[in-house]
Formats: structure tokens, C-alpha cells, sequence
């Protein structure tokens, strides 16, 4: 069984289309979608889409990062898969990593960079970033993309509930697997990582300052140790 979780905050341009390639895999069995307080037509866009396997949730409007703690409370899979709400699976995604999850706790794979008509910017974000295993390794330079990241259930074990300090719930995760579990970076272009004005997060090349960055590691080093 295969939960998606993904969660949703003004995304009523592309979260159809997304949605629409997640759903086009026949092993999953549910997509949680939690919106988290939208002011546009977010949920309306969610409740058209016909489909049984859709469970729109209201989120706890405490950002991003809570926003993927409820969603993986409510999640029922033995595999899980995270989503953002812009981008596209490609059509062999999940029968792609579904393999590699039976070997692995966690499971990235590589993406290509898209701007917002889906037109190639990067054709791998794993050339880009230099990506790869290791704790060391992404925990000073992450690599671990939540739209490109699966993992088996037992992984929630030892990542939720999300300590207050982590800065990004993907890096937590995969840094947390990979200090708990076995990681594999499947070197397979699966996703298009739509980058446009409105993302919530950065693309190859952190924007934020040197001293926002040591910041984060600081927290992160404190949320690893407690």
C-alpha cells in the first residue's frame, strides 16, 4: 500500500496537473492532500478531481514544514512518498522506486529542473548538486528533495513528531534515515521539479545568506543530538 502525502497552500495553477500524474500510477492507493488554509481556489481544484483514492484534509496552518508532520500522522502506507504541489511525476515513478524500497528504508531519486511551462532548465539535479549518500556529506550540502524522496512506514518511527528546530522536514528525514537506516540515491531522472516565483523552497543553489545557513546546521545539529 502506498500512501502520497501532499501538501497543498495556494496551488490551484499546477496541483491539478500534479495530482493528475500521481494519480496515473495504479499502486497508489491513497493521495492525502492537506490544504493549509488557501485563499484561492485550492480545495476546489482537489475536490474535482474524481478519483476515490484522494482524501482532502484541512491542514494546521503552521506552515510547510507542520503541514508534513499532519500529513504523515494520517498516512496508512507501507510505503510513503512525499509531493510537492507543482511539479509532475513521470509516468514510471513509483515502479521505479518500488524496487528500491524493498532494499532501502529511504529512497531519492534524481529530478530535472523545469521552469514553469515545463521547459528543462537543469536535466539533473543530482549533477548540479554534486548528490549523493552520505550523513556527512548532506548534512553540509543536503541533498535530500522531499518531491523526490520515498520511505518505508517504519522510518515515522524515528522522525515524528518533527522537533521544533529543523529547518526543512526533508532534510530531517533523510539525514535521520541515514543515520538510522539505509539510504539510496536512485540515479534516475522521475520527477520535473517545476521551479517558478511562488516556491517555497530553493532549487540547486540555496538564496539564503552564509549566516542563515550555519544557523540552520546548528539547529539541525541540535534536533540530531537530542
Amino acid at each position: 500500500m502506498i500512501s502520497v502525502c501532499l501538501a497543498a497552500y495556494n496551488g490551484e495553477k499546477h496541483i491539478g496537473a500534479q495530482m493528475a500524474s500521481i494519480l496515473a500510477s495504479p499502486h497508489v492507493t491513497e493521495l492525502l492532500v492537506s490544504d493549509d488554509g488557501s485563499t484561492d481556489s485550492t480545495r476546489a481544484a482537489v475536490a474535482a478531481v474524481a478519483d476515490s483514492r484522494v482524501r482532502l484534509l484541512g491542514g494546521p496552518e503552521r506552515g510547510v514544514i507542520r503541514n508534513f508532520e499532519f500529513l504523515l500522522g494520517q498516512a496508512t502506507g507501507r510505503f510513503i512518498f512525499l509531493s510537492d504541489q507543482d511539479d509532475v511525476w513521470l509516468a514510471h515513478k513509483v515502479d521505479a522506486m518500488l524496487p528500491a524500497l524493498e532494499e532501502a528504508d529511504l529512497v531519492v531519486s534524481d529530478c530535472a529542473i523545469v521552469d514553469a511551462q515545463l521547459n528543462v532548465v537543469t536535466p539533473s539535479f543530482f549533477a548540479a548538486r554534486g548528490s549523493g549518500p552520505g550523513l556527512v556529506k548532506n548534512f553540509l550540502r543536503n541533498s535530500f528533495l522531499g518531491c523526490c524522496m520515498a520511505f518505508r512506514r517504519e522510518v515515522l518511527e524515528y522522525v515524528l513528531p518533527f522537533p521544533a528546530s529543523v529547518p526543512m522536514h526533508d532534510w530531517w528525514i533523510g539525514l535521520m534515515a541515514s543515520r538510522k537506516g539505509r539510504v539510496r540515491f536512485l540515479q534516475e531522472v522521475l520527477v520535473l521539479y517545476r521551479r517558478h516565483a511562488a516556491n517555497a523552497t530553493y532549487a540547486v543553489v540555496s538564496e539564503a545568506s552564509l549566516l542563515q545557513q550555519l544557523r540552520w546546521r546548528l539547529r539541525m545539529i541540535g534536533a540530531l543530538l537530542a
